[in-house]
């Protein structure tokens, strides 16, 4: 692990804990910017923004089959990336990643 990656990892870490999380490692990040940091902060706020976004309308469907399937499929995505983070990896999310880093690249 490089000194880059050393240095972000924390606020890699804490981007994954909630969206709080995420917006209090954004603030953190926001002087120097951390590339490390940066990737794990888009990845984690776009897999919490995402959760919100679509977990109205899938509760609607009031089965627990549709329900359980979205939080399998959203606890595995935040699962890979918290454990990328951990391990100082550049993990990027399967399926959503690639738009993530996108749509946050200013972050």
């Amino acid at each position: 692990m490089d000194h880059t990656t050393e240095q972000g990892r924390t606020n890699a870490i804490i981007s994954y804990l909630t969206i709080i999380g995420a917006i209090i490692a954004m603030i953190q990040n926001s002087e120097k910017k951390n590339p490390f940091a940066s990737f794990h902060i888009r990845q984690a706020l776009g897999i919490e923004l995402t959760f919100f976004a679509l977990g109205y309308p899938v509760g609607s469907f009031d089965n627990w089959t549709v329900t359980m399937a979205f939080y399998i499929f959203f606890f595995v995505l935040w699962a890979f990336g918290f454990v990328s983070a951990l391990q100082g990896q550049y993990g990027i999310i399967p399926i959503l990643g690639p738009l993530f880093q996108k749509l946050f690249k200013t972050v």
